[in-house]
């Protein structure tokens, strides 16, 4: 290779060097370009993706808390009812322990089947005696039961499958609350009104026949949990729960009142339901009439000594009755 050949060639490389550091140096400013761009952008989104997500954790993330599906055998598409705006049910249970996620499952003391019409704009609240005596679907060796233990061999799914079994009635959605949650989301919606049956004193707290109460929480709970003093025992003690859920269910007339992320958060701890935060917003929007008329009723039973335990018996009349009932509530 002649030396001027070889020296011309290095000349082509460093300027071939020259011209490339230039263009990587231009790309290096691209690239730091770029890098701040992206890095602002992201904050960008980072702050949209937190306002969103704020907005988005006032709806789902604490019914994310509650939420949870019941696995009981369902009768028909629940989704599909409330899309339809149809006459919907949602099964109340009551549960006297402390906060969900102990061991101790304690057992359903309240059963309520709630019916929504909003057609008839009527809203029917039946309660279920604790103590009916029935044949568990999934837990044959331990029947008959009391209804309330349903929940604690089977939790929700063999509660709702025992309710519908003994009533032929589908139950679309559930909701389950401890006394503790209760309290709290009537202290939310500022307390609940109602007028006393009949005079009596529990937990600190008296009340008279035919005069209305304003009740907080704590007195509500009071109001709701005598059983021994009542004429009508247990059945004494289903009444004033209605009267409560009833009252709570006019108080919360806005729903800006319960679908919002305080409440909702204050109860979340303390509560467990498959309706998500969308069928909520549904059940506002378009269910809300139902709460004009509230129709309240029981399944009557008769005491029944069996082994030492004292059963209510609902016999056959009075099943097909409330069954009845429901279904011409559910159209």
């Amino acid at each position: 290779m002649a030396e001027n050949d070889w020296s011309s060639k290095n000349s082509v490389e460093k300027h071939h060097h020259h011209k490339h550091h230039h263009r990587h140096h231009r790309h290096h400013h691209m690239r730091r370009g770029w890098k701040i761009f992206w890095s602002i952008f992201g904050v960008l989104v980072a702050i949209l993706l937190i306002f969103a997500g704020v907005a988005y954790h006032n709806l789902s993330v604490t019914t994310g808390d509650m939420y949870s599906t019941s696995g009981a055998n369902t009768k028909r598409n629940a989704q599909k009812v409330l899309a339809q705006k149809k006459p919907v049910s949602i099964l109340l249970m009551g549960t006297d322990t402390g906060e969900f996620g102990r061991s101790d499952k304690g057992r359903t003391d309240t059963l309520m089947i709630m019916t929504l019409n909003p057609k008839t704009k009527t809203t029917t609240i039946i309660s279920l005696p604790r103590d009916m005596k029935v044949n568990l679907p999934g837990y044959p060796e331990y029947s008959p039961s009391k209804i309330n233990a349903a929940y604690t061999y089977g939790g929700v799914k063999e509660s709702i499958n025992t309710v519908q079994k003994e009533f032929n009635v589908p139950i679309d959605f559930y909701l389950l609350v401890n006394m503790n949650g209760l309290e709290k989301a009537i202290n939310k919606v500022g307390g609940v009104d109602v007028v006393s049956p009949l005079t009596f004193s529990y937990e600190g707290h008296s009340f008279q026949k035919g005069k209305k109460y304003h009740l907080n929480g704590e007195a509500a709970l009071a109001f709701s949990r005598m059983r021994h003093e009542d004429p009508n025992g247990d059945y004494g003690r289903q009444q004033r729960q209605r009267l409560i859920i009833a009252a709570l269910l006019k108080k919360s007339v806005s729903y800006k009142t319960v679908l919002n992320r305080s409440f909702l958060h204050s109860i979340a701890d303390s509560s467990q339901t498959d309706l998500t935060m969308r069928d909520m917003m549904r059940l506002a929007q378009h269910y809300s009439a139902a709460r004009d008329h509230i129709v309240q009723d029981h399944a009557e039973g008769d005491n029944d000594n069996e082994g030492g335990t004292s059963f209510q018996v609902v016999n056959h009349d009075e099943r097909q009755r409330i069954s009845d009932l429901l279904q011409k509530s559910l159209n």
